[in-house]
């Protein structure tokens, strides 16, 4: 695997970091607009605002959409912790929709059967990179005047029928984790969210509503700048990445493929393949064992501690908890070669069929 250390761009960015290190209030302050209007440019024009961490996101965004006690949100249960605790620390109620077994994305028909005259919010989540289906959602949340809120994960840049993400939902939650760097973003085109999103987060015109500080400092808007002008590099490689995985994995008996559906431009944030449910232990034992850093996906949120005595039970969302038993995600990062990319695919084949990798 390359070197990251080796990037001719590190110089230049270490220089902005150092600079941000130094700054005053109004260095900072144009340092965040300059950071926000960068974020734009991959959002097709729609405003950002800026915060310090991915999980900040959700909580301005939920914020912003008046989320609260009385409210209910529905959500995907295999959204990230952060995506249904922000709301819950708001003291809405969970609602938890089932995924589509393709994309493993919320499911819009599922969406339509959970919702009722108290849901305030729908949240859908592009965990790995490909984007739900934002035109039935929408009909689905116009219906009942519903606030729709994305939660992209690592998948700014991807587009679905043309639109960016971003532009997508209402409010949109953005993180940076695609170019690894900290912090993230909310999106939103409604100007009246968009000041909601802003007081929550922390502006300095004064204190017109309560609020977080959530302000990224100096040194991640410089980072987050610096890095976002990887970010088409970055996002060609993962494509080129996940291509070749299809190619390389497309004859393998008992492996399942992500789907890309025609009408989506995805941000890959790894290659998730499926496995039957009673191998996938032994699979990622072999993955890890051969020194390879696979993700397993989030489990059902409601199947987490904190959710046992709200009575949510394990088998409310069948697909997700289906899809969870059976994914894998394969790296997918920028700096993978062909070599790696071969040696992965190599002990992956080996654990499926029994037989020895060739690397061994």
């Amino acid at each position: 695997m390359r070197d990251p250390h080796q990037d001719p761009r590190r110089p230049a960015e270490e220089a902005a970091v150092l600079a941000a290190m130094d700054a005053d209030d109004l260095t900072e302050a144009l340092l965040l607009e300059a950071f926000e209007e960068d974020l734009a440019i991959w959002t097709g024009g729609i405003s950002c605002v800026a915060v310090a961490t991915a999980g900040g996101a959700l909580h301005v965004a939920y914020a912003a959409a008046g989320l609260g006690p009385g409210d209910d949100m529905v959500v995907s249960p295999l959204a990230a912790p952060a995506t249904v605790s922000a709301a819950a620390v708001l003291g809405a109620r969970l609602v938890f929709a089932d995924v589509d077994d393709e994309t493993a994305t919320l499911d819009p028909s599922s969406v339509a059967a959970s919702m009722t005259s108290r849901t305030r919010v729908v949240t859908t989540t592009d965990d790995v990179g490909h984007p739900s289906e934002y035109d039935d959602l929408r009909e689905v949340t116009e219906a009942l005047g519903a606030v729709l809120v994305a939660d992209t994960g690592a998948a700014l840049g991807a587009t679905y029928r043309g639109v960016p993400a971003g532009a997508l939902a209402d409010l949109t939650a953005l993180s940076l984790a695609g170019v690894d760097a900290p912090g993230g973003a909310v999106a939103v085109a409604d100007e009246a969210l968009l000041d909601a999103a802003r007081r929550f987060r922390g502006d300095r015109a004064g204190l017109h509503t309560f609020g977080l500080d959530y302000r990224p400092p100096a040194i991640v808007c410089a980072l987050g700048r610096s890095r976002l002008r990887t970010m088409s590099r970055r996002r060609a490689r993962r494509t080129e990445l996940a291509d070749r995985y299809g190619k390389l994995l497309d004859d393998v008996d008992g492996l399942r493929l992500p789907v890309r559906r025609n009408w989506v431009d995805p941000s890959w944030s790894r290659y998730a393949v499926r496995v039957p449910a009673q191998l996938r232990r032994a699979v990622v034992d072999q993955l890890q064992n051969a020194g390879i850093d696979v993700h397993c996906g989030h489990a059902p949120a409601y199947w987490q501690p904190v959710f046992v005595d709200l009575g949510y039970r394990r088998g409310a969302c069948p697909i997700a908890e289906s899809v969870y038993a059976e994914q894998i995600g394969l790296p997918l990062t920028p700096e993978l070669t062909d070599d790696d990319q071969d040696r992965i695919v190599d002990v992956l084949r080996g654990a499926l069929t029994g037989g020895s990798p060739g690397w061994a």
